[in-house]
């Protein structure tokens, strides 16, 4: 009972991307073939807002759920990591057209082959872990 208002939150979140058209493939597809701003768009405004939400919650020391001051970790740096990553994840991204979160909201509008891509997505999750060690990071 406790987590119902993420699951609220969640479905929320599901119904704008949707309306937004966030999660259609024509969408997505405008975006990578460079014809279209709507993604573009909706991408920069979200990180926009996530930004100006973390600078507001540091300014008022607000705490996550656990009651611990919100904070964002520092990463190692690393070019060659973010770069070979970004690619794989926007191959698939382009390949599957749509991101993790989208993969879901698309078996909820009746999408039911995201589940192959979703059952993917895990298992390429799951080789990850196994190899992680032997990757160079």
């Amino acid at each position: 009972m406790k987590y119902i208002k993420f699951l609220l939150v969640g479905i929320l979140f599901g119904i704008v991307l949707v309306k937004s058209e966030a999660v259609s493939w024509y969408r997505i597809y405008e975006m990578f073939r460079f014809e279209s701003f709507h993604m573009y768009g909706i991408i920069g405004s979200a990180v926009t807002t996530g930004v100006l939400i973390l600078l507001v919650s540091k300014k008022m020391k607000m705490k996550n759920i656990t009651g611990q001051l919100l904070d964002v970790p520092k990463k190692e740096k690393g070019l060659m990591r973010y770069i070979i990553g970004g690619s794989i994840f926007g191959l698939g991204w382009a390949l599957s057209g749509a991101c993790p979160g989208p993969m879901y909201i698309l078996v909820g509008t009746g999408v039911f082959q995201m589940l192959i891509v979703i059952l993917a997505a895990i298992l390429g999750t799951y080789v990850y872990g196994k190899l992680k060690d032997k990757l160079p990071h």
